[in-house]
C-alpha cells in the first residue's frame, strides 16, 4: 500500500465568522466546538489513523504569518509536522492541489495525497476513514477521490457530487458536481438519493494530479512550479516565492480538474458527522444539536431564557435575556448580534469594514 500524506489547508479568512475570525487568526486556529481549535482536531484526527494505514505526518499549507501558530498547534495536536508550505497570497485551491501534488511528490513518487480542510468538524472520525480506505484503491489506480457525505437534510448551503456508475464498494464514477442549490433543488437532490455533500476532501496520487494539470491547468501547474523552484527554506518552512506565486491563477480545484477530469470518482455515502461549520448559526445548530450547554455559553457571559442561539464573549461581560436564534460574540474591539436566519450576512460587514478603511477590525 501506498503511503497517505495528510496536506492539510490552513489558509482562508473565515469572513463568516466575524469577529472573533480575525485576518491574523482565522477560524481553523480558533477553538470554537470544544477546547481544541479545528486545525488541531484535524491534525489529531490524522495522528489516530487505523493502524493498517501508512499515514505520514501531515503537511500544512498555510498564509504568510500563520506559520508559527500552525507549528504550535501541530504540537499542541501532538505531531511535528513534515512540513509547512506557506503561501505568500491566496490563490484557492487548485493552486494549493497543485502545490501539495509537486511537494508529495518530490518527497514520494508513489505517495498518496489526503488533501483536507483544517476547519471542518467530524463527530465520527471512523466513518471518515472508512471512506478513505475505500477509495484507496481507485486512488492508487490514477483515479482523483473525493467523499461524498451523506446529507442530513436538503442543506442549500452546501456544493453537492452526483455519483454515477459503481465500480465498488460505495465507490462510483462522478456525474456531476452541482454549486449550492436553492431548496426546491436541494429537496430534489435528497429524493433521488445519488447527490452528496461535496466536503472538499480528495485523495490522489501525487503524480496523477501533475498529470491532470499539465493538460487541464497547465498555467497554474508552471507559477506553482516556479514558486517552488524560488522558495526560500527556514526548517521544515517552505515559503513560496511572492511574485511568481502572486501571478498565479485564482480557481477552485473543483472547477479547474474535478468537473473536466475523466478519472473522478467519489465514495458515497460517507457518515462521518461532518459539519463545515461555515457560519455562527451552523456552529450554533451543531451545539444546540450536541446538547453543548456549556458552549452555547463561553466566557464571561449569563444567557437567560435564550433558545436556539448562542452567547459568547473573549472580551467585556455580556448578558443576554430572551432571545430565541440569536447569536451574540463580543471580542475586545468589535461586538456582532445577528438572528441565525441572517448569518451569512457577516460577511456583507466585513465587506463593508474593508470599504470604510477599518483594517483594525479585520
Amino acid at each position: 500500500m501506498a503511503k497517505i500524506y495528510p496536506v492539510i489547508m490552513c489558509g482562508g479568512s473565515g469572513t463568516r465568522m466575524w469577529p472573533l475570525s480575525r485576518t491574523s487568526k482565522p477560524k481553523q486556529y480558533l477553538s470554537l466546538v470544544d477546547d481544541r481549535t479545528l486545525l488541531a482536531t484535524t491534525i489529531a484526527r490524522m495522528v489516530e489513523a487505523p493502524a493498517s494505514m501508512p499515514v505520514a505526518a501531515p503537511t500544512l499549507i498555510c498564509g504568510s504569518g500563520q506559520e508559527s501558530v500552525a507549528v504550535e498547534q501541530a504540537e499542541a495536536a501532538a505531531s511535528a509536522p513534515l512540513a509547512i508550505i506557506v503561501e505568500p497570497a491566496g490563490r484557492n485551491t487548485a493552486a494549493v492541489a497543485a502545490t501539495a501534488a509537486e511537494h508529495i511528490l518530490s518527497e514520494d513518487k508513489d505517495g498518496l495525497v489526503l488533501l483536507l480542510p483544517s476547519d471542518h468538524f467530524m463527530s465520527a472520525p471512523d466513518g471518515f476513514w472508512a471512506g478513505v480506505s475505500k477509495g484507496l484503491v481507485a486512488a492508487e489506480a490514477g483515479d482523483l477521490v473525493t467523499l461524498g457525505i451523506e446529507p442530513a437534510g436538503p442543506e442549500t448551503g452546501y456544493g453537492y457530487i452526483q455519483s454515477g456508475e459503481r465500480i465498488g464498494e460505495d465507490l462510483y464514477r462522478v456525474d456531476s458536481f452541482r454549486e449550492k442549490p436553492d431548496q426546491t433543488t436541494a429537496e430534489a437532490y435528497l429524493a433521488a438519493g445519488n447527490y452528496h455533500w461535496n466536503a472538499g476532501i480528495f485523495l490522489f496520487r501525487a503524480d496523477a494530479m501533475v498529470r491532470e494539470f499539465e493538460t487541464l491547468g497547465p498555467d497554474i501547474l508552471r507559477d506553482v512550479r516556479a514558486a517552488f523552484a524560488k522558495a526560500v527554506r527556514k526548517g521544515i518552512e517552505l515559503h513560496l516565492d511572492s511574485e511568481v506565486f502572486g501571478t498565479c491563477r485564482s480557481e477552485s480545484v473543483d472547477v479547474e480538474i474535478m468537473e473536466r477530469t475523466s478519472r473522478a470518482t467519489v465514495v458515497a455515502p460517507v457518515q462521518a458527522g461532518w459539519d463545515d461549520i461555515g457560519s455562527w448559526a451552523a456552529l450554533t445548530d451543531l451545539l444546540n444539536d450536541a446538547g453543548n450547554d456549556e458552549a452555547l455559553a463561553r466566557g464571561d457571559v449569563v444567557r437567560l431564557a435564550c433558545h436556539g442561539g448562542m452567547v459568547r464573549s473573549d472580551g467585556p461581560f455580556v448578558a443576554a435575556v430572551g432571545l430565541t436564534d440569536v447569536v451574540v460574540v463580543a471580542t475586545g474591539d468589535a461586538v456582532l448580534v445577528v438572528h441565525k436566519d441572517y448569518a451569512q450576512q457577516v460577511k456583507a460587514v466585513v465587506d463593508t469594514l474593508k470599504q470604510s478603511g477599518r483594517p483594525d477590525l479585520l
